[in-house]
């Protein structure tokens, strides 16, 4: 069967019922509580400024402490841990899988294997990927949001970032939240919270925006800089067995329900998408330039590591070092493939079960 045709079957195998796969969210068992940590802002970002990554996967109780910290990213959007000196690729690597296996993804599903490889890499790095400022397109920052691999169709859940080198100047981290707007250098890239564009909106535009789907497709043809001299290879399972094909093209629901949480986010945003499934190109145009206005756009510290749960929210590149003066930034990142994206009709925002949890209500009340 021809490697398109492949794809588009297993899509369609899969079912495109994006109600029927929520499961019970996790509760934190209080590993971390412990670890001193802060908020970078009030609902989006979380540092441990104390904390050893490598003594975490090596604890007698390290289940516990992972699976905590997988509920804290998913809860926080991203987090971040300074000075990893005795991190290595294949630590990375475990650390990616493991916060996916211990969060509840399918045990079938590893880690993302990038199609394009960069130039002079090897096969031995394809559950990594190596990038350095030459793989940064010259693009608008607002038109390099994205959620990584959505355009598969179980794309990623976490991702863990190591930076390696870093510019003297330029390539700081953002940090968006809900009312301010926090400045971290950190990783040369930018987050910002899906929980927050979907308590944004009304509950009429919530509910019109739940009924919707979009076409996530891989754009790769505006990156030639990336396939290199590997070329893809598009025969294997991307690290999940839904993963496969030249067919590289995935449909989602516009508001993504987080199993991890059961919090919705909204998933309708990013340079992967490329139709608003069921209304007029001009009228997608419209609502995807809305939604990414919606998701709105530290000191240089090398070999920082940032942990983000890419089901809830958004993250650019930060080319603004790129001419100002001497330097580079390499990074190297482990995607973990999660599940299929679903939406949970029953399933509310990050507001509201926040306020739900304060006042001691139950939060997740509409589970079986």
């Amino acid at each position: 069967m021809p490697l398109d045709r492949l794809s588009q079957t297993v899509s369609r195998s899969f079912g495109d019922d994006f109600r029927q796969r929520s499961r019970q969210p996790l509760v934190d068992s209080g590993g971390l509580k412990g670890c001193r940590f802060f908020d970078v802002c009030r609902n989006i970002g979380r540092e441990f400024p104390d904390a050893k990554l490598t003594e975490w996967l090596r604890a007698p109780n390290s289940d516990q402490l992972l699976r905590d910290l997988a509920i804290t990213v998913s809860r926080r959007n991203v987090v971040f841990f300074r000075a990893q000196d005795d991190m290595t690729v294949e630590l990375q690597q475990e650390l990616a899988q493991r916060l996916g296996e211990l969060s509840g993804k399918p045990a079938r599903n590893r880690l993302h294997i990038y199609p394009f490889m960069a130039p002079g890499c090897t096969n031995d790095d394809k559950e990594v990927v190596l990038f350095t400022e030459d793989d940064t397109p010259r693009l608008p920052v607002h038109e390099l949001w994205h959620s990584d691999i959505s355009y598969e169709n179980a794309p990623s859940d976490y991702a863990v970032l190591r930076i390696l080198e870093l510019p003297e100047t330029g390539g700081d981290t953002h940090v968006c939240g809900l009312e301010q707007y926090h400045k971290l250098s950190l990783t040369t890239t930018s987050w910002a919270s899906g929980y927050g564009a979907y308590d944004r909106l009304t509950r009429p535009m919530q509910s019109f925006l739940e009924t919707l789907t979009l076409t996530s497709e891989s754009n790769h043809h505006k990156f030639p800089v990336v396939a290199g001299e590997a070329g893809p290879d598009f025969s294997v399972p991307r690290g999940a067995p839904e993963n496969i094909g030249s067919y590289i093209k995935a449909r989602h629901p516009g508001i993504r329900t987080n199993p991890v949480t059961g919090w919705n986010s909204l998933f309708m945003l990013g340079h992967h998408v490329t139709r608003i499934n069921g209304v007029s190109p001009a009228e997608g145009h419209k609502l995807m330039g809305w939604m990414n206005e919606l998701m709105v756009s530290s000191y240089d510290i090398q070999n920082d590591i940032a942990i983000w749960n890419n089901r809830c929210s958004a993250h650019t590149a930060t080319p603004d070092h790129i001419g100002r003066g001497p330097g580079t930034r390499v990074g190297v990142r482990a995607t973990s493939n999660g599940d299929w994206p679903y939406f949970n009709p029953s399933a509310i925002g990050q507001q509201e079960a926040l306020q739900r949890e304060k006042e001691c209500k139950p939060v997740f009340d509409y589970y079986e």
